[in-house]
């Protein structure tokens, strides 16, 4: 099964419109280069030597940046619900 960036753009537009529904400014979002880890695994380590499996990670990144907040805005943004495997990191 195959993932690509859909589900941060998703998690990117969710945040982009609570963002602006409470009346904050924002830039964004911006994305970051993509982070590509590669895997290889031996199948069998004493008879197919050359034999591999190769695995992918990706992660992709996104940048929004949010100006004039309020404790209203804080408050959406400490209650919204992403879906599993996006990660948000708030800084202030």
């Amino acid at each position: 099964m195959s993932y690509d960036s859909r589900l941060v753009e998703d998690a990117a537009a969710k945040i982009a419109k609570i963002v602006k529904d409470t009346g904050a400014t924002l830039i964004g979002p911006i994305p970051l280069p993509t982070k590509k880890k590669l895997f290889v695994v031996l199948k069998s380590p004493h008879v197919n030597k050359t034999s591999r499996e190769k695995f992918q990670l990706h992660t992709y990144v996104r940048l929004l940046e949010i100006y004039s907040t309020s404790s209203k805005t804080i408050d959406a943004l400490m209650k919204i619900e992403l879906p599993s495997g996006v990660q948000v990191e708030i800084k202030v």
